[in-house]
């Protein structure tokens, strides 16, 4: 079968590009094909549901300006089809002297990136969270909640009914360049695309080098376990409560996140998965394994985060360590008051020098657009992806009359 694009996974950046290519070519042809049974069955699904502000980002920077429009446009997404969600709000907190600075830098870069972010004293900072040990924080009222999971399901249907072929069990095997686009061979047939957009998460990587196209960078999977509160101890919480950041290390560090369905989540750390898709301690893919040690750089990576990469190994083999961590924002918390509950990964892109990709990576090819790295606040920015991806890719039917894409993002 023969379409003018196809799109490769069918997490939330896929389904947004899909939604946002039929958008754009109305009267295209469009495939997306995903090999699980369903869609967002691994970071879309398995992510804490935060409508991310875009505090953190380099001012500028993609995930900076696509976070900020992001933001607003889930919401209107989420207001139009009548998925619930909730701005409630979260706070960083500094817990010792010595994260003040930083903490100031946040509210600075939160000012940068046009954000209302509002500084705390200690006594303002339990009046929003009464149970948080603090002596300073920032507040940003424009975070919020939701099911991207819920999300992801209503863009299946928009796709489906603006004729969007979706097909699920269908992994992708073979990808060879033509003169007129892609030979597509997958588990459920063979198709040919003019287009093709990579989408495919943990192993876009893959699929890029698939197609032909060296990305630059390769994904190292950082596996991020949970804990939840007891459903009796959920009161210790009433929105999103953060750590001050190491501005050394690229993860956020464990913090409490109430979900849309009322349960408070722990976490994540961050260490690293033996498997790309390893969501359990015992989970280990021998080929992926090898994949990242062998890589030079993730040992210029690993000997550069050595103390806080063993700080997230014990977080993850010692509960009472991971406890501890979490005292640090709410003393109140015990061992019994929080169980396991499931883990996620993140798809992280490291450049072969052994940095990790700050910002999202997308990779022109011939006819091709590789998205290399997306991870949060990627399902927060997704609409907005998907828009600069419909911008980006060579056209196929006559454009019809949409919003501009935001100006100069891939600059």
């Amino acid at each position: 079968m023969r379409f003018d694009y196809a799109i490769v996974g069918g997490g939330i950046v896929g389904l947004a590009t899909a939604h946002a290519l039929a958008e754009r070519f109305p009267d295209a042809s469009i495939l997306l094909l995903e090999k699980e049974d369903g869609p967002a069955r691994h970071q879309t699904g398995r992510n804490s549901g935060v409508l991310h502000s875009g505090i953190y980002y380099a001012p500028g920077s993609l995930k900076a300006r696509l976070c900020a429009a992001g933001v607003q446009s889930m919401m209107r997404f989420c207001d139009e089809y009548g998925i619930r969600y909730e701005q409630c709000g979260k706070v960083i907190v500094a817990t010792h002297a010595r994260e003040l600075p930083q903490l100031e830098r946040l509210y600075e870069r939160g000012l940068q990136n046009g954000l209302n972010v509002q500084r705390l004293t200690s006594e303002e900072v339990r009046a929003y969270e009464p149970h948080v040990q603090a002596i300073a924080g920032i507040r940003v009222p424009s975070t919020g909640i939701v099911s991207y999971r819920h999300v992801s399901l209503t863009l299946v249907d928009l796709a489906r009914a603006r004729g969007t072929d979706v097909r699920f069990g269908t992994r992708v095997e073979r990808l060879t360049p033509t003169a007129h686009g892609y030979d597509i061979g997958t588990t459920a047939g063979d198709f040919t695309a003019r287009v093709l957009v990579n989408c495919a998460g943990l192993h876009s990587d893959r699929v890029a080098r698939l197609a032909g196209t060296d990305p630059g960078a390769s994904i190292v999977p950082f596996r991020g376990e949970y804990f939840e509160l007891r459903e009796d101890r959920r009161h210790l919480v009433r929105g999103l409560i953060y750590p001050v950041p190491n501005p050394d290390f690229p993860f956020l560090g464990v913090h409490f996140t109430r979900m849309i369905d009322g349960s408070v989540h722990a976490g994540p750390n961050a260490v690293l998965a033996f498997q790309r898709e390893g969501y359990r301690k015992t989970d280990v893919n021998l080929h992926d394994l090898t994949e990242v040690l062998r890589n030079p750089g993730f040992h210029t990576l690993a000997r550069k985060h050595l103390r806080e990469g063993a700080m997230e190994m014990l977080r993850s083999w010692s509960k009472a360590a991971f406890v501890r961590s979490l005292q640090a924002l709410i003393p109140e918390v015990t061992a019994d008051d929080i169980v396991p509950c499931s883990a996620g990964v993140r798809a992280q892109a490291m450049a072969d020098d052994g940095k990790l990709v700050d910002d999202f990576l997308l990779v022109d090819g011939p006819n091709a657009l590789h998205v290399c790295n997306a991870p949060s606040p990627a399902a927060t920015s997704s609409l907005e992806i998907g828009r600069v991806i419909a911008a980006r890719v060579p056209g196929i039917a006559p454009l019809t009359p949409a919003r501009p894409p935001l100006e100069g993002v891939y600059a």
